[in-house]
């Protein structure tokens, strides 16, 4: 995958000597032009931050016609405008973050859609992506004491990028202020479900959902709460376990009437071989 985004840190853009109002339209740009090199044109385009004079990628896509690419989408429509544009997948990188991102997830989607409908394109589902930070653990309890390796070093991250974030603590767990900030997953698979499940109800279907790496909990911990998520939470929204489930079901709701057919069975199984064994009696006693 290409990822394509306007960079959400103002230090960066300060660092390179750009305006932060002007990093989505360079964005749109650059884009532009990384993608007719993408398809082998020969670009001549001048602008007031990069001059191309017969530009050519010497080496073209090995996967053609060219290799996934996405655009990032936060809160702004900007990327679900690219989106749409140039017909690229779309990483809602905000997803649970109920102060921005998850409101508009519906929102940029259409924007995303009408637009690829401007230029002839359709957005496709199965290249949304949703991202959002969660850890699993087998208890709500252990999930939460996992987490106290290293939530607080995420938080103060936060608030410094974003000063005022998560609101005032006063306090209280950190875990519990990060639970009610948005939709968070510290605790157990099913918790992670109810979270996806809101997701799809919000947005409707999508193609993935990717963790953010926040090192909240150390390796082990973080590679337990991977494995948890494989085994219990994507089979779920895969149907892996539909049919065995259904079947699971109706033998619950008819155990009885089962049971009884399951003894009758074996009953007659007993009799018929006490008959043959009579049988071989009598022929030995002829």
């Amino acid at each position: 995958m290409f990822g394509f985004g306007p960079g959400l840190l103002v230090t960066d853009a300060e660092m390179f000597g750009i305006d932060p109002n002007m990093t989505r339209d360079r964005m749109a740009q650059g884009l532009d032009v990384i993608l007719r090199l993408l398809a082998g044109e020969t670009v001549t385009e001048k602008t007031d931050w990069y001059n191309l004079v017969n530009a050519r990628a010497h080496l073209l896509p090995y996967t053609q016609p060219r290799p996934q690419i996405a655009v990032a989408s936060a809160a702004t429509p900007s990327g679900g405008r690219l989106a749409g544009k140039y017909n690229l997948a779309m990483l809602c990188v905000a997803a649970t973050d109920a102060s921005g991102g998850f409101n508009v997830l519906d929102v940029n989607w259409k924007i995303a859609s009408d637009t690829a409908a401007e230029f002839g394109n359709k957005m496709d589902r199965n290249n949304l992506r949703l991202m959002g930070p969660m850890h699993i653990a087998e208890t709500r309890e252990q999930a939460r004491e996992n987490v106290r390796f290293g939530l607080m070093k995420y938080i103060e991250y936060a608030r410094t990028l974003t000063p005022g974030r998560f609101g005032n603590f006063g306090g209280r767990d950190p875990v519990d202020v990060m639970l009610e900030a948005g939709h968070i997953v510290i605790g157990t698979p099913d918790d992670a479900i109810d979270v996806l499940a809101k997701l799809q109800e919000k947005q409707g279907e999508f193609g993935c959902f990717l963790h953010q790496a926040h090192d909240w909990a150390d390796v082990e911990q973080t590679r337990r709460s991977y494995e948890l998520y494989m085994r219990f939470v994507a089979p779920h929204f895969q149907k892996s376990n539909r049919n065995r489930d259904a079947s699971y079901d109706d033998l619950k709701a008819h155990s009885e009437e089962l049971a009884d057919k399951s003894r009758t069975a074996a009953q007659r199984t007993f009799e018929k071989f006490r008959t043959e064994q009579g049988q071989k009696k009598g022929d030995v006693a002829k």
